[in-house]
């Protein structure tokens, strides 16, 4: 048998083998690193590279050996090499979606694995894939000042973009014009792409976007929105940690303002 990467995962924590560094990796072994019961579903993953990837779930940090540290996959954004939490991510996905498709929305029949990533009902044969939930997120500016808000939701004191799920109908675009608007009463223009991200936390895709303020003033949705204003870019609260794309809309906007104001 060939050698394989195993990311096991118990709850939302990931066992990472730790380096006398201070880095992590993954086991990578010709078997499962952790007893396997009967019923623990090994789920092969496909890599485009042809890397031979396997994931699975443990129901306790007790079942993994004292050679394997659990840590939250945000964590094991600063351990793991890049690619290697990009394909943490990828199988935290897949399990969250294995964990909640057991059974069929239709008839409630028992849902069996089809393909590697799809399932069909064994009673009426729907058939699922895993699914993503797309989310838009914008970074305002107007002139050297951006736009940052405090979500209710945020765990930690920081500031960061206004972000907001894609709604049934809409464009990207008009997503990210209409969260503006709702979030923080400002009409915004030339919207212009920046990138996207995976974001397994726990099945959703991040686009980001750069925009121009045209308008308004500023009006906090406090049902969603706890604080917000406009921040020069050389005097920024506490921002988003660097695993995320508001971060690198952030770093991306501070660095040619830094750049142009010298």
């Amino acid at each position: 048998m060939n050698k394989q990467y195993y990311f096991v995962f118990c709850k939302d924590e990931l066992l990472v083998e730790p380096h006398t560094d201070g880095t992590g990796g993954i086991p990578l072994a010709e078997e499962p690193p952790t007893a396997v019961k009967p019923w623990t579903h090994l789920m092969p993953v496909s890599m485009p590279d042809g890397t031979h990837v396997v994931t699975y779930s443990i129901d306790s940090p007790a079942d993994a050996p004292a050679t394997l540290k659990p840590v939250g996959l945000r964590q094991s954004y600063y351990l793991l090499p890049r690619n290697l939490y990009l394909i943490a991510g990828k199988c935290h996905e897949l399990l969250y979606w294995d964990h909640n498709t057991r059974f069929c929305g239709v008839c409630g029949g028992q849902m069996k694995m089809h393909t590697e990533i799809s399932k069909r009902c064994t009673e009426c044969g729907k058939e699922v894939w895993p699914q993503l939930a797309t989310a838009v997120i914008v970074l305002i500016h107007r002139g050297d000042e951006v736009l940052l808000v405090r979500a209710r939701n945020f765990r930690t004191d920081f500031y960061g973009l206004v972000a907001g799920f894609v709604e049934t109908g809409e464009t990207l675009e008009e997503a990210v014009a209409r969260e503006a608007l709702e979030e923080t009463g400002v009409s915004i223009t030339n919207i212009r792409y920046f990138g996207s991200q995976p974001w397994p936390y726990p099945c959703g895709l991040m686009v980001g976007f750069h925009a121009d303020y045209a308008g308004g003033e500023l009006r906090l949705q406090r049902s969603e929105i706890a604080r917000g204003g406009w921040f020069r870019y050389d005097a920024l609260p506490r921002i988003p940690e660097k695993l995320s794309i508001a971060r690198m809309l952030l770093d991306d906007w501070t660095r040619r303002y830094s750049t142009s104001a010298e």
